[in-house]
């Protein structure tokens, strides 16, 4: 299974106009960093986790020529805003493109995307497969997928786990129950927003602690604010074993 960070920024305190500070005028390409999602591919299949509003130039940028499944986390705007987008593997493929994630997602993408569900649909429009999930493991091309629910300050919120890989983000709280289902895997991707206190993401230091409770052999964190800091300093300070995550990074999974 080979994993390739799509994006491992976020929306959350990045400015909407040009900013002058440290990282967002880095020349190290490592803090360049669109909103959040990962490609995972394995026995030729393409899925994506979360589809952005970077989701179609990180397509273009991956040279991705097949979509086959599309998982989501929830569906706050920086991770589903891009959906619109397949379209155009709808088109190259001619057939629907699969959709999984929760009814609350679901009931968000069909007033988001109203246009995809309608009676009338007109030409072109995305077609989507929805699959309704919960807490329960499903298969998906010959593979289980776990899902780990974690909060988002109130908001529930789906990670996932596929093999030896666990992915999550948005969480500020994960409960026993849900660590027991990531125990053993050998990859964790976590969020790590920022050093200051958040109320509904993990800061740096509480993604560290959760790091450390999991005990993966590797750790990435992702969905890192600008205010972070500059990607070099900050993973030369990270305990051994817990690294930065930085957009086109690709990690191979047995």
């Amino acid at each position: 299974m080979i994993v390739k960070f799509l994006g491992t920024g976020t929306s959350q305190g990045v400015p909407v106009i040009a900013c002058d500070c440290e990282v967002c005028t880095s020349p190290n390409v490592k803090d360049t960093r669109l909103r959040s999602s990962v490609l995972v591919t394995w026995g030729g299949k393409n899925l994506v986790i979360d589809t952005g509003p970077d989701f179609r130039y990180q397509m273009l940028r991956e040279h991705v020529t097949h979509l086959d499944a599309v998982l989501f986390t929830h569906s706050h705007k920086d991770h589903v805003a891009g959906l619109d987008d397949v379209r155009a593997f709808n088109r190259q493929q001619g057939a629907a493109v699969d959709i999984y994630g929760t009814r609350d997602v679901h009931e968000a993408l069909q007033r988001e995307f109203y246009y995809a569900f309608s009676a009338k649909r007109y030409p072109g429009v995305p077609i989507l497969n929805l699959h309704e999930i919960a807490s329960a493991p499903f298969l998906l091309f010959g593979r289980e997928v776990i899902p780990i629910e974690v909060m988002h300050y109130l908001m529930p919120v789906l990670g996932f786990r596929i093999g030896d890989f666990t992915y999550i983000t948005d969480a500020k709280t994960v409960d026993d129950t849900q660590a027991e289902k990531i125990r053993g895997t050998k990859i964790l991707v976590i969020n790590a927003l920022q050093r200051e206190p958040h109320i509904s993401h993990f800061t740096l230091d509480e993604a560290i602690v959760f790091a450390q409770r999991i005990g993966a052999e590797q750790t990435y964190f992702t969905h890192i604010s600008h205010r972070l800091g500059l990607h070099d300093d900050v993973e030369a300070a990270l305990p051994e074993g817990i690294f930065l995550a930085y957009d086109g990074l690709q990690l191979a999974i047995s």
